[in-house]
């Protein structure tokens, strides 16, 4: 683990990352006081990105199927005709 104060880690941000990528843990302090720790960011797997997805399904509302079924909604929103759907 490395520990660097506020100033040196703007000046030595590139660096600290590429540590950071490599595995590596730092901690930033202010004062001699830890503020922030950096560390390396977990890959979200499938199971993370459907349970995120799933998360914010009360905002949106299930998914009802095809997204451009709308009965010409659309199309009469922007005053225009709905396609001929053949």
């Amino acid at each position: 683990m490395t520990t660097v104060g506020v100033h040196e880690a703007k000046t030595r941000l590139s660096e600290l990352l590429r540590a950071v990528e490599a595995g590596e843990e730092v901690v930033v302090t202010r004062g001699g006081e830890a503020v922030a720790r950096i560390v390396p960011i977990e890959p979200l797997t499938q199971p993370a990105l459907i349970a995120r997805r799933g998360a914010l399904k009360h905002l949106f509302g299930e998914n009802t199927g095809d997204w451009d079924d709308d009965g010409g909604e659309l199309a009469e929103l922007f005053g225009v005709e709905a396609p001929d759907e053949t």
